[in-house]
Parts: C-alpha cells; structure tokens; sequence
C-alpha cells in the first residue's frame, strides 16, 4: 500500500497522512492515533526518500570513520554498537551512511556532508582525551552524539557512555578484596577516554587500598588478542608477576587466557582475569557460568539509546544538551578467586 492508498482508505488528504505519520505538531491526537493504527493494519511504511520530502530532512545518519580508524569496522564492539543503532534508525525510519575520511580532512568531511544536505546528523564514535572533531561539530551547529567523552572538551554536547572509571575502580577492589597486590592493567590506548577513565579508576582503587602502583605492570595498546598474548607473556616472565589481570577488552582477555594457557597456569587459580564488554553478539562469555569475571555493558544497547537521542536532537534542535552515564555491572565467572600463596 502506498501513501495515496492509505490517504484514500482513510478519507484523509496525503499532507495530513504525511503528517501525522512523521510527528507534526499540527495534527490533532486522534487523527494521529488513526492514521497509525491504519498504517500499522495494512503494513504501509514510508521509505526515507518520500518521509524526506515531507520533512524537508534526507533521513540519513551519518558515520564517519577516520583513515586510521578503518580497522575499527572489523571491531566486534563497533559491530554491536552500529546493529543498535541501525534498529533505532530504522524504527524512525531514518538510513545510515558511512563516510571516509583522511585524519587531516575531518572538518572538510562534515561540511560537506551536512552542506550538500546528505545527512541531518552523525554519531563521532572513539573520542580521544583531546577530541578535536567535537569543537568541530560545535562551531558547524550541527546535530551530533558522542558514544564516550572527551576529558579535554570543556564545552557541552550531547553524549553517551559508559562509567568507565567506576567499572574498573570496582573492578580492582574486587581483586584486592581476594586478597591479590600485584594487579597489572592490561588496557586501552591511553590517548583515547575511554581508557584514560579505566586507568583513573584502576588507580583510584590502588589508591585507596594503600597500594603503590607498578609501572611494569600497567601497559597500554590497541586492544587485540595479540596484545593480550604477547603482554601476558612478557609479564609471566617477570621476578614478580601479576596474581590478577584486569583487561580493557574481552578480545584482549582471550589473549590473556591463551598465554596463561602455554604457561601452564589456570585462569582463576594461579592467575585471576578481569575482562571488560563481555555481551558482545559474536563474542559471547560462555553459556550458564560466565568463563571470565567481567565488567559488563552492552554495547548495541548504548548503539540504540544514542540514536534515539541524536534522532531526538535532529527534532529538537533547541533542547537543553542531552547526556546519559551508564553503569557496567560486574558479573563474577571462573576467571577469578582467592589469590594465591
């Protein structure tokens, strides 16, 4: 069934249809609820290019992934992040669109995406300490979501994310409370927030237990299964090496099992892990018992809650900033216990 279809069956003109189907303010309640419920009946959805037209908007969300970000889309946690908000998209019935970029033509990149009318907003995803495409955006006065923070960006914008420094404060007591002292991080590359967060509160909680922290237990790199292996390795090999492992990343955390597995050690036993964004889809944390103890958050969930508040902000321009903080909750599995000896 098409829009003059639907016009047709209801009695009503297309514009009013056409309205009430896209939240103009204009049409009363009643013919709203009307027209949905006969839409909904008789399965008429619109597509983005006529809602577009009714709305003067293209319907279209856009991605923009940096040159030296590209690796990212192979991410399971960039995966998850865009299947959320690609159902929240798609509920609004908006599209998404990725665009490259090289690193030195970002702003170039956003003009010319909102200039040429191709997007009404974008989601900036992996924001660093110092995170320049933010003020970018800001000075454009364009519709935009961060999924993180930037500690150095003193202006507000809208964003998401997840309570980093608590998850890993948490987290470290957790370990100290079984009585380990020789906790190493395994993290994140460190100009990014995210991971700047996790070492605050990793420190933090060193901190209050009147332990010093170790530099040689602390490193800090893009987080692959490779990373975890071979950082795991190194530190095995140390005088003093870590009881427990606190990982940034649940790919890095299956790195961190397969060297303890080559060492001969058990994971849980000999050595205690702690992993982070455990609810991947393609990368799940065992079945009925969790196989690591992990600071949990769901990434498609965070995915779909962004898009609906940068869907919310491309309706509501003049809307106070909007930022949601969200909690990792800690689910204890077989990584973890007492520490040894």
């Amino acid at each position: 069934m098409n829009l003059k279809q639907l016009s047709e069956t209801l009695g009503l003109s297309q514009t009013t249809v056409s309205r009430a189907l896209n939240g103009y303010p204009e049409v009363k309640e009643e013919t709203r609820e009307r027209v949905q419920a006969a839409a909904a009946k008789h399965g008429y959805r619109p597509n983005s290019w006529a809602k577009g037209l009714a709305t003067g908007r293209s319907m279209v969300i856009g991605h923009v992934i940096p040159s030296s970000s590209q690796h990212e889309m192979v991410n399971p946690i960039f995966g998850d992040f865009v299947a959320g908000a690609a159902k929240t998209y798609a509920d609004h019935g908006y599209d998404m669109m990725f665009s490259n970029a090289e690193d030195t033509s970002i702003e170039k990149a956003y003009r010319n995406l909102f200039q040429r009318g191709a997007v009404d907003g974008v989601v900036l995803q992996g924001p660093k300490v110092n995170e320049p495409r933010i003020d970018v955006l800001t000075r454009m006065g364009v519709p935009f979501i961060v999924h993180g923070r930037s500690t150095g960006v003193t202006s507000p914008y809208d964003w998401i994310d997840v309570n980093n420094k608590r998850s890993f404060q948490r987290a470290t007591q957790f370990l100290i409370d079984l009585g380990h002292r020789r906790i190493s991080l395994i993290n994140g590359l460190e100009d990014m927030d995210f991971a700047k967060r996790r070492r605050d509160g990793y420190l933090a909680a060193l901190k209050e237990a009147g332990l010093e922290p170790i530099p040689s237990l602390m490193r800090s790199a893009e987080m692959t299964e490779v990373y975890g292996h071979h950082e795991t390795r190194g530190m095995l090999q140390l005088d003093h090496p870590p009881t427990a492992i606190l990982c940034s990343s649940m790919i890095s955390a299956v790195g961190v099992r397969r060297a303890l597995d080559e060492a001969g050690l058990r994971m849980g036993q000999d050595v205690s892990v702690i992993a982070h964004d455990d609810d991947l889809s393609y990368l799940k944390n065992g079945q009925d018992v969790p196989i690591f103890t992990a600071t949990r958050s769901s990434v498609r969930m965070a995915g779909e809650l962004a898009a609906e508040m940068l869907i919310n902000r491309i309706q509501a321009p003049c809307e106070p900033v909007m930022t949601q903080l969200l909690e990792a909750e800690l689910v204890v599995g077989r990584s973890t216990g007492p520490a040894p000896n």
